[in-house]
């Protein structure tokens, strides 16, 4: 329960903070260079939704193995594109619980700190994938689970 509740927490807070301004946070997609600036857009707008679902599916504990790879899913490609960022030299907040931005000349951004955090993250939701059924979840009720 307490690798769901982790994860709930993450995701909610990450959600809530981009959700804010949908129009910045399609702006810190674009900075990581992967997809054209359109696309860009699309994804930094439907990414805070994606993660507030996965985190309200994750607190009530419904759905609760397929929910852990979607996060999976969701942190893999959150490390690899922090990696490719760091790979090609760019220099930019990440973005994960703020607007994200471009950092300012000079100034280092702690990638390897980024990158060991998503990978926790990633360790909960496997935990989660291989142990789906956790306390006060409605998979229980749903499922008619017992323990």
């Amino acid at each position: 329960m307490a690798a769901r509740l982790l994860l709930a927490a993450v995701l909610g807070y990450a959600g809530l903070v981009k959700i804010r301004d949908l129009t910045e946070s399609g702006r810190t997609v674009a900075l990581y260079r992967i997809v054209p600036d359109d696309s860009a857009q699309l994804v930094g707008g439907v990414l805070p939704f994606i993660e507030l679902a996965l985190a309200l599916l994750l607190i009530v504990g419904l759905a609760t193995r397929a929910v852990a790879v979607a996060t999976a899913a969701l942190m893999a490609m959150y490390i690899a594109a922090i990696t490719s960022v760091w790979a090609r030299g760019l220099s930019i907040d990440c973005g994960c619980f703020s607007s994200g931005g471009t950092l300012t000349s000079g100034a280092e951004r702690g990638y390897v700190i980024d990158i060991a955090r998503d990978l926790v993250f990633l360790g909960a939701a496997a935990f989660l994938v291989r142990n789906p059924r956790t306390r006060y979840a409605l998979d229980r009720w749903v499922l008619d689970m017992k323990e």
